[in-house]
């Protein structure tokens, strides 16, 4: 079986830069780690154009509260090729014990802070923001490539 291509993209916050659009351009899955709209604006647009580039999971973030929202999960537990992968918005959330519940790939947002880490045979992958500049913080998304049951990722600087 070929490399799944899963993109992976968080905190935009309402705003989609068409830097995120193309470098998630080719995946075959995308996943999106909350704070998707503004606290008051309703993020149709970012989905819509997330959901043409290919299938799209989505977690609810934590400012993800008004009514548009309810409908969205705070959690998602997806598989690609043997590799379950756990999605929520807060890494200081996660109630279950990742390796102990057979999942290969933790993806969170919120601290707008990049990062891929392995822990106790675990991937912990944070995109970053794909959304509106915080502080020094660079602006990116994230690629997870899957096969044979292993994943990989690599973070994607945007220029913006």
């Amino acid at each position: 079986m070929p490399r799944t291509l899963v993109g992976l993209i968080a905190d935009t916050h309402g705003l989609l830069r068409p830097e995120a659009v193309a470098a998630l351009e080719g995946c075959a899955h995308i996943v999106h780690a909350g704070d998707i709209g503004s606290r008051t604006g309703e993020p149709r647009g970012v989905l819509d154009a997330l959901a043409r580039i290919a299938p799209l999971t989505v977690v609810r973030g934590n400012n993800d509260r008004t009514a548009w929202a309810a409908s969205i999960p705070c959690t998602a537990d997806i598989e690609f090729d043997g590799v379950r992968i756990h999605v929520l918005h807060i890494l200081g959330e996660l109630a279950i014990d990742p390796a102990a519940a057979g999942v290969s790939v933790v993806v969170s947002g919120h601290s707008h802070l990049p990062r891929v880490e392995r822990r106790a045979g675990v991937l912990f992958v944070n995109p970053g923001s794909a959304g509106p500049r915080r502080f020094r913080l660079p602006v990116s998304v994230a690629r997870l490539w899957v096969e044979d049951g292993r994943a990989e990722a690599e973070l994607v600087t945007l220029s913006g």
